[in-house]
């Protein structure tokens, strides 16, 4: 059956299924620290499979120019959407990544970017600043807080390394990672394969 019949029963199928997915993954923003349009948009490019210009994604959305822009535009700068270009058309047109692990390895790359790098960097201020304090009084509360602060720091720097190891953009850290863990029934995954 061909789908690109505009009222064929497959295409309607298959839109409505698009649109059902463009809804999940615009609810899950929120978890994402992104909007709701920014996650549409994408949703809208990954499910399509297909080169899309701002007018088909503003027209299939229902959004404004500028919200398609801007989502756009920062869909690019994490880098799971690129620009493609038709020959013989001037218009812009944009795809998704479609490798699902490379897109979430740029995902999680970039929250840690945006979340975690700026949390680290106010927590060895705030070490610096308990050190200072140590000097002065109330030396015992001070070494107390220092430790604390430095079991965090310590989390966190683990936590970037890891990031750094597991989510390059040319590896397949994250993959492996994933996979490993899954064969570990302890730890919750896995679980299905072990009743069997």
């Amino acid at each position: 059956m061909d789908t690109n019949v505009p009222n064929s029963p497959m295409n309607e199928n298959l839109r409505e299924a698009q649109d059902r997915f463009v809804a999940v993954w615009g609810q899950m923003a929120g978890a994402w620290g992104i909007s709701r349009t920014m996650a549409e948009v994408h949703a809208l490019l990954y499910i399509s499979g297909q080169a899309l210009c701002t007018d088909d994604i503003m027209e299939r959305l229902q959004i404004s120019r500028g919200n398609a822009s801007m989502s756009l535009r920062a869909l690019l700068d994490w880098n799971i959407v690129s620009r493609v270009t038709k020959r013989g058309d001037r218009k812009e047109y944009f795809e998704a990544e479609q490798d699902v692990w490379a897109l979430f390895r740029a995902i999680v790359r970039e929250r840690m970017n945006r979340e975690v790098d700026p949390l680290l960097a106010s927590l060895y201020e705030i070490r610096d600043m308990t050190a200072k304090a140590e000097k002065g009084k109330g030396e015992d509360a001070s070494a107390q807080q220092r430790e604390r602060i430095d079991n965090m720091v310590a989390f966190f720097e683990t936590l970037e390394k890891l990031s750094q190891r597991f989510v390059s953009p040319s590896g397949k850290g994250l993959q492996l990672a994933a996979t490993m863990l899954s064969k570990f029934p302890d730890l919750g995954f896995g679980a299905k394969e072990e009743a069997r």
